[in-house]
């Protein structure tokens, strides 16, 4: 998977389409429950590879339609920069890249249309995979998703109280 620079960011975000069709380190208890979760969410879409097309061809489509709305943002953001970074381990990736998958999936346990409650399993998904992540999220990663961020001001991000 390929690591866009800002600048090619920027230009992937522009011409996406605005259609989005196109736990605590050490836990390792916690860890393997909270994968095997997202694991079996991000089955519905098929296979690694899949997941991995999937996301490819429709994270920046979601991001910019969504990005606004969720308060979870800045999370699926470091978690594509865990995802496509060749220094990820490929089990880390895996589990990324299946909670990215499902975020993406326009249709799901709770479709992302459905008011208020459209968003809470994608969120879920997120969430336990940032969560499962974290000793493999690092400063590079979340500072990525920061200026992501910072460059695309357009994006009123929710932020968590």
């Amino acid at each position: 998977m390929e690591r866009p620079d800002q600048e090619g960011q920027a230009e992937e975000l522009r011409d996406a389409p605005d259609s989005a069709e196109q736990p605590a380190a050490g836990n390792v208890e916690a860890e393997q429950l909270e994968e095997k979760d997202i694991q079996k969410w991000a089955g519905k879409i098929g296979d690694y590879n899949q997941q991995e097309k999937y996301v490819q061809e429709g994270f920046w489509g979601k991001v910019k339609r969504y990005a606004s709305k969720v308060p979870f943002a800045r999370e699926v953001v470091t978690l594509y920069y865990c995802a496509t970074d060749p220094a990820t381990p490929m089990k880390a990736k895996a589990t990324a890249i299946g909670a990215l998958a499902y975020w993406i999936l326009p249709i799901d346990l709770i479709p992302d249309f459905v008011p208020v409650a459209g968003f809470a399993d994608d969120a879920t998904a997120v969430l336990l995979a940032y969560k499962a992540l974290s000793s493999q999220i690092t400063d590079e990663h979340r500072e990525r998703a920061e200026q992501f961020f910072a460059i695309n001001r357009d994006f009123k991000v929710i932020t968590r109280t």
